[in-house]
């Protein structure tokens, strides 16, 4: 499914205008995801952007922005603290509320985990909470400028590296994370949680990942990022979080609800009715007895490729016939055939060109459609067996159809114009 990204600004809780990026699927997301980054990191670091785009692909629609002072939002970095990470990330649900797109997931990278686990409770619309690499203690944090302290306690504040860049950090932000009890809030949220972490993670420990799972309640789960550092730099790090945050956060959102409009009596009850949806250009309903997708045209003539093109619904019913029809045949003469797949490849050609489409077709000149149909077995087999298949293979309805032709009846509903 194509996504999309755009650029967007809310007010912190601070008043700061903060930066974000919203990243959406085509078409209406089933769900909405909040995504909160590490500390002095950005919504722009690979991790946050694959497990964005991830989500889009898969309908849920995701925001991650930046705290204040840090990226491309306002503000001073040095006047925060945890607390205000907390209430800047309960703005941008506020924020997401007034667009009619509150957060079914939120999930949080490092201190920023931390950060989605102390305002989960507050966000009653979520269902699901995902953490990478989150310490279990908020103090944690202040391992990362431990040879300041003296300074910072003696004068207030002082001026630290983090990962390459200066910060400075004052005696506040020691004093609100001292008084932070995450573990106290993990326990009350009552969401589902999903905790990843990596057991060679050098910035916080794998025992972080035991003390949030140990506090959380049931359901709970746990992935180890076996080798994977803390940032997840390794791009397939974090492509197998985003695969896995997609798939496990499929339990607690809205499957994909695809179902027609109902006309009239006549229209629910039909073995396979299409009706537009109005979302995009050309997207449709597709409803064949409790089954049902939707069809689409890809971006280049004009749709959102949000499913199907129709002659890719021809070509997959030719595929599912030719496979069912060798499978028949095969139980019916007692063989042994390994597993089959079916690739179909539809063309429009010019037909004195398609040299093995046969005589009846060379000869009615013009454009032809064109189905190249292959078989593919899970094992090898001999050429006499390929002979076969394609044989009985010719014997699927579908192709009949296809080569005989069909007589389409087209009528108006009673009333209709």
């Amino acid at each position: 499914m194509p996504v999309s990204t755009s650029r967007v600004t809310f007010e912190g809780a601070s008043g700061a205008t903060l930066a974000a990026r919203f990243d959406r699927p085509a078409g209406k997301p089933r769900a909405c995801a909040l995504f909160a980054h590490c500390f002095t990191c950005s919504k722009d670091v690979f991790a946050a952007k694959r497990i964005a785009a991830e989500l889009a692909a898969r309908g849920i629609a995701t925001l991650r922005f930046d705290f204040t002072g840090l990226g491309h939002s306002d503000g001073d970095f040095a006047s925060t603290n945890f607390s205000s990470n907390v209430a800047d990330l309960l703005s941008a649900v506020d924020w997401m509320r007034e667009q009619g797109e509150a957060p079914a997931i939120l999930i949080g990278h490092s201190l920023g985990g931390a950060a989605v686990l102390a305002a989960a409770a507050d966000v009653p619309e979520a269902k699901a909470v995902a953490t990478i690499g989150a310490p279990a203690d908020t103090h944690h944090v202040v391992n990362n400028f431990a040879a300041d302290l003296a300074t910072i306690e003696q004068e207030g504040k002082a001026e630290v590296t983090l990962a390459g860049r200066k910060f400075t950090i004052e005696k506040q932000f020691l004093d609100d994370v001292a008084s932070q009890n995450v573990e106290a809030r993990i326990a009350s949220m009552r969401k589902a949680l999903m905790v990843f972490h990596s057991p060679t993670d050098e910035t916080v420990g794998i025992d972080n990942a035991a003390a949030i799972y140990n506090a959380a309640k049931h359901p709970k789960s746990f992935i180890t990022l076996d080798g994977a550092d803390h940032l997840l730099t390794n791009h397939d790090d974090a492509a197998y979080v985003a695969q896995m945050i997609a798939s496990w956060s499929e339990r607690y959102v809205p499957k994909v609800e695809v179902r027609a409009p109902k006309f009239d009596g006549k229209f629910e009850t039909a073995s396979v009715a299409v009706a537009e949806t109005g979302e995009g250009k050309f997207q449709a309903s597709v409803r064949m007895g409790q089954h049902g997708l939707l069809a689409d045209e890809p971006e280049s003539v004009g749709g959102m490729d949000t499913g199907p093109a129709p002659y890719d619904l021809l070509a997959a019913a030719l595929g599912a016939c030719t496979t069912m029809t060798l499978r028949m045949y095969a139980d019916f003469k007692n063989l042994e055939l390994p597993p089959v797949a079916v690739t179909v490849e539809h063309a429009k050609v010019r037909a004195e060109d398609c040299t093995d489409c046969g005589a009846e077709w060379n000869s009615r000149g013009g454009k032809i459609d064109r189905f190249e149909r292959t078989i593919h077995l899970a094992e090898g087999a001999e050429p006499e067996v390929h002979a076969k298949l394609i044989e009985i293979a010719d014997k699927c309805p579908v192709h009949k159809t296809l080569t005989k032709g069909a007589a389409v009846v087209t009528k108006c509903a009673d009333g209709a114009v």
